[in-house]
C-alpha cells in the first residue's frame, strides 16, 4: 500500500518545519518516526499511518520483529525524554500487533480514522452517475452561476479564505508557513485550487497526487457565497484533473458524522465508499506523565 504519511517525501517535509524525523527499516518493519511538541516543555513520538509491517518477511513469525520494534521505540522515548508513542496504522493486523506489544488503544486521533475513497475510473457520466442525486444537481447549479476553477500559486488568498473558515466552523489552522512549505514540498505533488465567482476566490482546497491516488488535505469556503455551491465545482475539477494526471482513487480524508455532520454528509454524496482504519494507539513512555497528559486532555 503506497503511503504518503510514511514516505520520503513527507519526513523530508516534516524536517523542513524543523521537528526531528527518526527511521526504522529492520525485519519487515518500516516506520518514519516524528517528534512533536506537546506544552511544558514535553515531547511525543508519531508514527502516522504506520508502522508498516510486511508479515510475508517474517518466515520465523512476526513476535520478535515486534518484540525488537517495541523496544526500539522505548529506548528512543527514554532516550529522547517523551511521554509517549503515537501509532496509527492502516490495517488491522499491525494495530493486533501492537496492541500484543503493550499499545492501548487512544481515543485522541490525529488522523481520522474513517475516510471517503471515490473510484475516479470511468468517464465523467459514469463517476456522476455513482453520485447522490443531489451532488450532480448541485454541480449543474454551480456551472449555471458560472463558478470557475483553476490551479493557482497564489497561497495568500488561500489563507484567507482559510482562516475565515475557521473562524465561522472554530476550528484550529497551521501557521502560515505551514501551508506554504507544505505546497512548495517536492515528491509530494501538491497543489492548490481555487473556486471563483465573479473573479473572486470563494472556494479552495490543497490536494496530493501521490501514486495512485490523490488526497484532499485542507479546505475553506466562504459561507457568505454558500449559494453558489462553489465546492461542488471545486471538487469534480480536481477529480477530472487528478485523473488525467493517472490518479485512480480521490481520498477525502477524513469523515465523522458526530463532529462534521454537514462535511461528512457532503463527503458521502461523491459515491464513494467509507474507509475505516484502526484508529490511534499509545505506547506510555513516562506513565506518570501519560495520566497528567490525559488529564489535561479533557479539559
Amino acid at each position: 500500500m503506497s503511503n504518503f504519511l510514511q514516505s520520503k517525501e513527507w519526513a523530508d517535509f516534516q524536517r523542513s518545519l524543523g521537528r526531528e524525523v527518526f527511521e526504522y527499516e529492520k525485519e519487515g518493519i518500516s516506520a518514519k518516526i516524528i517528534k512533536h511538541d506537546l506544552p511544558f516543555g514535553k515531547n511525543y513520538l508519531y508514527i502516522p499511518h504506520g508502522p508498516e509491517i510486511d508479515f510475508n518477511q517474517m518466515t520465523g513469525g512476526f513476535n520478535n520483529p515486534v518484540v525488537n520494534f517495541v523496544k526500539y521505540l522505548r529506548d528512543l522515548g527514554q532516550k529522547e525524554k517523551v511521554i509517549f508513542v503515537k501509532a496509527e496504522p492502516l490495517i488491522d493486523s499491525v494495530a493486533q500487533a501492537l496492541v500484543g506489544h503493550r499499545f492501548k488503544k487512544s481515543k485522541k486521533e490525529i488522523q481520522p480514522s474513517k475516510t471517503v475513497v471515490v473510484d475516479l475510473e470511468g468517464n465523467d457520466n459514469e463517476l456522476l452517475g455513482r453520485m447522490h442525486h443531489k451532488t450532480r444537481y448541485n454541480i449543474k447549479v454551480a456551472e449555471g452561476h458560472g463558478v470557475s476553477v483553476n490551479e493557482s500559486h497564489d497561497v495568500d488568498l488561500f489563507l484567507k479564505l482559510l482562516k475565515k473558515t475557521a473562524k465561522r466552523d472554530k476550528f484550529s489552522v497551521h501557521t502560515d508557513d505551514y501551508y506554504r512549505r507544505l505546497l512548495g514540498a517536492p515528491g509530494l505533488g501538491m497543489r492548490l485550487f481555487l473556486a471563483s465567482y465573479n473573479s473572486k476566490p470563494i472556494a479552495g482546497a490543497i490536494t496530493s497526487n501521490y501514486a495512485d491516488t490523490a488526497y484532499y488535505l485542507h479546505g475553506a469556503s466562504d459561507y457568505d457565497q454558500r449559494s453558489f455551491m462553489a465546492p461542488y465545482a471545486l471538487h469534480w475539477h480536481i477529480m477530472a484533473s487528478s485523473q488525467r494526471l493517472g490518479s485512480k482513487y480521490y481520498d477525502f480524508w477524513g469523515i465523522d458524522a458526530n463532529k462534521w455532520p454537514g462535511v461528512t454528509r457532503f463527503k458521502l454524496g461523491w459515491g464513494g465508499r467509507v474507509v475505516e482504519h484502526p484508529g490511534s494507539f499509545d505506547l506510555p513512555i513516562s506513565k506518570a506523565w501519560y495520566l497528567v497528559y490525559n488529564i489535561a486532555r479533557r479539559f
